[in-house]
């Protein structure tokens, strides 16, 4: 089972993380950094979905617990993906090929009322 990527979020966050590098800082204050990439690591992508229905709450339950493992394998999300969808802060950016997904945390499920459901879900993204 994929994704629920159908499922347009309510709200979205995005941190776009930093390029690998490493700070050496010395006892004068002076500091030397050193890049060890070209590609942004550690992006975080924070989805709300609001008022969803038990079995596409479910959905990602599902897809976190039986197709990733938990937090263990990653995943793409499709670039037409419902995922991105109205979000014009640059969606296929965040969706580059190189670039794949992981579960930072299981999925919050709240239920809000008989067989509605607000989810959480908080990606890391991860090079290949």
């Amino acid at each position: 089972m994929p994704y629920p990527a159908e499922l347009t979020p309510s709200s979205r966050q995005y941190d776009p993380g930093d390029f690998p590098q490493r700070v050496v800082k010395y006892g004068n204050g002076a500091e030397v950094r050193m890049l060890y990439g070209n590609r942004r690591t550690n992006m975080k992508l924070s989805l709300q979905y609001q008022n969803v229905s038990d079995g596409n709450a479910n959905a990602f339950l599902s897809h976190y617990r039986d197709e990733t493992f938990g937090t263990y394998a990653t995943f793409q999300l499709d670039n037409n993906a419902n995922v991105f969808s109205g979000w014009g802060a640059g969606g296929e950016a965040l969706n580059a090929p190189f670039n794949r997904w992981r579960y930072e945390s299981a999925p919050v499920v709240e239920n809000v009322r008989p067989g509605r459901s607000n989810v959480s879900v908080t990606l890391i993204g991860v090079l290949e």
